[in-house]
């Protein structure tokens, strides 16, 4: 939960709307952050803070709160938010206004969440944004009208993707908190004499205990009534300072049970009350005040021209299909030129180093450890950035959450949820996001099963495994004229995964245990052209995030490495056996050796398994280091020819082959290294028990899933 403000001594505000109405866009305009932005729902999975500086006497602070479509949760992010509203309605750290995001294209719905907010006795702000599109449909909305309909603090037209709006909502927030107003509208069951008279007890209840005003007391009735997940925030609170007297739930309980009773009994629907009563007080409310009004009416918009097409039942999910291919194809072919032009790059650095320097152990520690294991990984962030860029462009532009429309019923067989697919997508850039967006899966059976098979997506650590195996062990020949065979072994590889990722989720389906049932209800955003500088800051950070935050861990592993495979320093002329075989890498790695022969794995690659629980793409760096350290100091050594060149010192054979490339590919698949996944498992689920879980069956998978490759392929010819 947030922590106070109050210690800054500035005024702070609330910013809230409904997911995709252009809510954190707002944020980074009005703060100057780079708050990730995109154009499908549940993009704000955890709370943001920032300041805004109004003007030269005046900055507050800003809290941009997940995305939700009410206050009566139904998902992880939406809970956030109803639990950090129930703390302002009991007096902790209350915003100075909230800033109610609505997107203007879609008033009705929007408004839905304005009017929720307007029960808070808090001054609201509505931030009428994406007013281009209202624009470009020759609709108008009365502004006027709509504040004076629901008496809010002001309404700011606005369009972030024009940048327009930004400083007269500013001004706006400083007239709010000077002057403080408060919305006084009509209750909502004024005219409703029957629902008032069942819900009246929960009402006077809630007015006595806390204090709440007339039409809090009301609100919060219809809530509890509505959804037991609004009931739970009241009995079990995450926040400790809003442990209620177990008196005080009893009681409510069977008030709760009274009404619904009687509600159902006179033909009201509980589960529909107030979204009933709400939408038909705002629908009369726009009718009535002519808010919005139309010039022309299209029969039919471009985007749900694109969706006969791209949402068809059978073309739909081909595009889709051959959209992912060519992404892979893509990122395979367009690499190769500055993936050459890195190479070149770390092997002038090395030479540069090795002339310039004495020799010495500080030359080895640099161009053997440093250079050649930092060097080896760089080598592959043209794929990385070339993913991230097709990934992010797809988001903006819309599409991901038609892939999620279209794969519910698939999705709903193996014993997921629609809105699982987009976590599952997000696994190919990184597990980490991907497990947190499952936030917004309201079941938790089904979220739980989400974040356990999201690891097996193929994320882009995973990908200069990929690359390096198959450019050194894979021809590039086409097929069929038409596919390079090098980008099909990749397409390969990550529909292994997803593949996998679908049997395992139809096997937890039937071994996890709830009663959670869910409904998949998702909103179909308008397709926008993606910019260009939200996918390029999107690679940037991306990029940034591969060199600095992996590159540490791979830094630190490679010096450590470099140690432990060049120590202790051994002199023996009686042998040509190398010396890094009796350094303590060298012993680790022929300890492990039995244990992964049968996969067609030596003592280096060893060493790389253990290494690579830190980081997937450690092992690259792993190799790199040991061959490196084996060569010794004369230049860098290229990682592809020392994997090609490599040869048992006892049978004089080739170490790798094809078969062997294949076999660890498959291994990293399925392979459950990452710590700083089973970590955030953890967190997200709040027990050890699934991430151990986790690693057992990905391990598993792993281990006989790269066996069956090389010994099937080693009974079928196949092998060294």
């Amino acid at each position: 939960m947030q922590k106070s403000f109050e210690k800054d001594n500035r005024p702070w505000l609330a910013l809230i709307g409904n997911p995709n109405s252009g809510k954190t866009a707002i944020f980074n305009l009005l703060t100057g952050l780079h708050q990730k932005v995109s154009n499908y729902p549940g993009i704000t999975i955890e709370q943001k803070r920032g300041n805004v500086k109004i003007n030269n006497e005046l900055s507050i602070d800003l809290l941009d709160l997940p995305g939700t479509y009410s206050l009566t949760p139904e998902s992880l992010d939406e809970r956030i938010v109803a639990e950090q509203v129930l703390q302002w309605i009991h007096g902790n750290d209350r915003p100075a206004a909230i800033i109610s995001v609505v997107d203007a294209s879609n008033l009705s719905r929007n408004l839905y969440l304005t009017s929720q907010l307007l029960d808070l006795d808090i001054p609201v702000i509505i931030a009428l944004n994406m007013m281009d599109l209202v624009k470009k449909n020759n609709e108008t909305i009365n502004i006027k009208a709509l504040r004076k309909q629901f008496e809010v603090a002001a309404v700011v037209p606005m369009s972030a993707l024009e940048k327009k709006g930004i400083q007269q909502l500013k001004n706006v927030i400083s007239i709010a908190i000077n002057k403080g107003k408060q919305s006084n509208h009509t209750q909502l069951l004024t005219k409703e004499t029957k629902i008032r008279e069942y819900l009246q007890p929960i009402k006077e209840l809630f007015t006595k205990k806390f204090g709440y005003s007339e039409r809090l007391a009301w609100a919060q009735s219809l809530r509890v009534i509505t959804r037991q997940s609004a009931m739970s925030l009241y009995e079990n609170p995450h926040e400790p300072s809003l442990q209620f007297e177990p008196e005080f739930i009893k009681k409510l309980s069977l008030l709760r049970e009274n009404a619904i009773a009687k509600l159902e009994e006179s033909g009201f629907p509980h589960r529909t009350i107030e979204a009933t009563l709400r939408y038909h007080w705002l629908d009369d409310l726009l009718t009535k005040s002519d808010i919005k009004s139309t010039k022309s009416i299209s029969t039919i918009t471009p985007s749900e021209k694109a969706d006969r097409i791209l949402t068809h039942r059978f073309f739909g999910p081909v595009i889709f299909v051959g959209i992912l291919m060519f992404i892979f194809q893509s990122i395979f072919s367009w690499a190769t030129l500055p993936m050459h032009l890195i190479d070149r790059g770390v092997g002038i650095v090395g030479e540069y180093l090795i002339a310039s320097m004495a020799p010495g152990m500080f030359r080895e520690l640099l161009v053997e450890g440093i250079v050649a294991g930092v060097g080896a990984i760089l080598i592959f962030l043209p794929q990385i950035l070339i993913l991230v860029a097709f990934m992010s462009i797809l988001e903006d532009l819309g599409y991901m959450s038609r892939v999620a429309f279209m794969m519910d019923k698939f999705m709903t067989r193996i014993g997921l949820h629609g809105r699982s697919v987009l976590p599952l997508m997000s696994g190919y850039a990184c597990a980490i996001p991907g497990i947190m967006a499952t936030r917004t899966i309201d079941s938790w059976k089904e979220r739980l099963i989400t974040i356990l098979i999201i690891p097996l997506m193929s994320c882009s650590a995973r990908l200069p495994v990929y690359v390096l195996m198959i450019g050194a062990f894979i021809p590039a020949i086409k097929v069929f004229g038409i596919f390079n065979l090098q980008g099909l072994t990749l397409v390969f590889m990550y529909f292994l995964g997803t593949g996998t990722a679908f049997v395992i989720a139809r096997i937890f389906s039937k071994l996890i245990r709830s009663q959670s049932k869910s409904t998949f209800v998702m909103e179909l955003p308008p397709y926008r052209i993606p910019l260009a500088r939200s996918i390029f800051h999107q690679v940037y950070l991306r990029g940034k995030q591969f060199v600095f935050n992996a590159g540490k861990i791979i830094m630190a592993v490679s010096i450590v490495l470099w140690f432990m495979a060049s120590f202790p320093k051994t002199v023996n002329e009686t042998t040509d056996v190398n010396p890094i075989h009796s350094s303590f890498a060298g012993k680790i790695g022929h300890a492990i050796e039995p244990i992964i022969k049968p996969l067609g794995f030596d003592w280096k690659l060893g060493v790389g398994l253990v290494t690579s629980f830190a980081a997937r793409e450690v092992i690259v760096s792993t190799l790199a280091t040991l061959y490196n350290v084996e060569e010794g100091i004369g230049n860098v050594v290229s990682l592809t020819e020392a994997l090609q060149n490599d040869r048992d010192p006892v049978t004089g054979g080739l170490v790798y082959s094809p078969l062997v490339a294949l076999s660890l590919m498959v291994f990293f698949v399925f392979a459950a290294q990452c710590m700083a996944t089973f970590a955030i498992v953890k967190n997200e689920t709040n027990s050890w028990k699934w991430p151990l879980i986790m690693i057992l069956y990905m391990t598993g998978l792993a281990y006989f899933g790269s066996l069956i490759v090389f010994q099937g392929g080693t009974l079928l010819g196949f092998g060294i």
